[in-house]
């Protein structure tokens, strides 16, 4: 009868062990989840369902192409950036020439965000709903500046970006597999070259 009452102690002990250690793995996991912004969370669904995962995990049943989709994640959030910048510097600026550059931004990269979310839906891939941690960063630094200041910083982080995304759109142009995603790029990619040779005219004309 000792033993048996013992054996059941050591089993419930045993069983709340399990419980404690399972809730810490969740508590854990919600924790790291809660600490990645809107760009890593699309990266890490996309990185579940990558089609080679799938294959050899045996899940079959929603495939994503890798390159594919991590273009999109990158190109999804350098778009919102374009368009939350933009609007930034039409309520910062007085300067004619960044007024006119930050409308073509906003009208030319919220129709670029509108059908890349077109391709990612069909494809089932997961974008980010809010910009990434460097993208709020810059926003954040130019929300800052004075007004004096702010249009030469804004032209600035124009040209770096735009740099930046012409070389990632080239660069994905040669390995994604979705026809959609590839003409997806050869439209966008000489508005995105039009729109550097714009901003760098109007950073030599800033006084």
């Amino acid at each position: 009868m000792i033993n048996k009452i013992k054996t059941q102690r050591y089993s419930l002990s045993l069983l709340f062990n399990i419980c404690g250690l399972f809730i810490a793995v969740l508590c854990c996991a919600a924790c790291n989840s809660g600490s990645k912004d809107s760009k890593e969370k699309a990266d890490s669904v996309n990185n579940f369902y990558d089609s080679l995962n799938n294959k050899k995990a045996g899940r079959g049943d929603r495939e994503v192409s890798s390159p594919d989709a991590k273009f999109a994640v990158e190109a999804a959030d350098g778009g919102m950036a374009e368009v939350e910048l933009a609007q930034l510097a039409l309520q910062k600026t007085v300067n004619s020439g960044v007024k006119e550059f930050a409308s073509m931004m906003i009208k030319d990269h919220s129709k670029a965000n509108e059908e890349l979310k077109d391709i990612a839906r069909a494809k089932r891939v997961a974008l980010p709903a809010t910009l990434g941690k460097e993208e709020r960063e810059i926003k954040l630094q130019l929300s800052s500046k004075n007004r004096s200041d702010f249009d030469r910083a804004y032209v600035e982080a124009m040209v770096a970006d735009h740099q930046k995304d012409i070389k990632a759109f080239q660069d994905a142009r040669k390995v994604v597999h979705y026809p959609e995603m590839a003409t997806f790029i050869d439209k966008t990619l000489p508005v995105l070259k039009m729109h550097y040779d714009t901003i760098v005219k109007l950073r030599a004309n800033l006084k």
